[in-house]
């Protein structure tokens, strides 16, 4: 009998490649979810421990496989309480989900509105300013380092929130839908050189974070009130607030090249 005549009982038909690929993709976002937070890390401690499970399992060593069950056995109700944070975290995420949003209490045009306004602001008023937008990637984890909050997208906030000596203007806003979500955020600091000494700290810290997710985040230089976008590890300057609309609305072109800082000219 040749190998495949072994595999001719299995009728494979489009319900279970339907089956084979929402799996794939049930896993595929669980992941993209954890990316960068500590459950990842505790993720792949639990594979470690599976798979040395099933090396003691094969090599009969009796005492380990015993105590690895014992283990096994009770760590699924340790589980629910270690990743308390990330399962409210995927909770919160899936009623962001694409499926959910027409739900939304305030249209992503609305937002734009507000947001363009609050810069246009800051830039009239000579104040810098940092707003990280969230898309499919969970920003939850920076604002553990500022302070959460719960309030619409409002122009008139996100122009307080950054006034001088205020508590939380020198760390930035971070955005989910139409909310924001917490403000006075510290962001990872991209670690590429950059001789434009015209960039300062909120501008590295805008594409670290672009660097490590995909979020969107808008800078307002304190110095020369020129508006900056980073995406994707990359950072586009001198936008007029038109297009930053367009950004917003995902109707500019996204940056690419090998360079990790684009001039717009008006």
């Amino acid at each position: 009998m040749s190998f495949l005549d072994q595999f001719r009982f299995l009728d494979f038909g489009w319900r279970d490649a339907i089956g084979i690929i929402v799996v794939a993709y049930v896993i595929f976002r669980l992941l993209l979810l954890i990316h960068g937070t500590r459950a990842l890390q505790m993720l792949l401690g639990i594979i470690v421990l599976v798979l040395v499970y099933a090396m003691a399992w094969v090599l009969k060593l009796t005492m380990i496989t015993y105590l690895l069950g014992f283990v096994f056995t009770y760590g699924a109700f340790a589980a629910v309480v270690v990743f308390q944070p990330e399962l409210r975290a995927a909770l919160a995420h899936l009623g962001h989900s694409r499926f959910t949003r027409i739900f939304r209490r305030m249209e992503a045009a609305e937002v734009a509105d507000e947001i363009v306004d609050a810069v246009e602001r800051l830039c009239r008023s000579g104040i810098g300013a940092i707003l990280a937008i969230e898309r499919e990637m969970g920003l939850g984890d920076y604002v553990g380092s500022g302070s959460a909050m719960q309030a619409k997208v409002s122009a008139d906030l996100l122009a307080t929130i950054f006034t001088p000596y205020s508590p939380l203007h020198d760390g930035a806003v971070i955005i989910r839908g139409d909310m924001m979500i917490g403000a006075g955020c510290i962001l990872p600091l991209s670690q590429r050189p950059m001789n434009d000494r015209t960039l300062g700290t909120r501008h590295r810290a805008a594409l670290g974070l672009s660097e490590e997710t995909d979020a969107l985040v808008i800078v307002v230089s304190e110095e020369t009130s020129i508006i900056s976008v980073a995406e994707q590890g990359r950072l586009i300057r001198n936008l007029t607030a038109p297009q930053l609309r367009d950004v917003l609305a995902g109707r500019a072109p996204r940056p690419t090249g090998e360079h990790p800082v684009l001039e717009l000219r008006a």
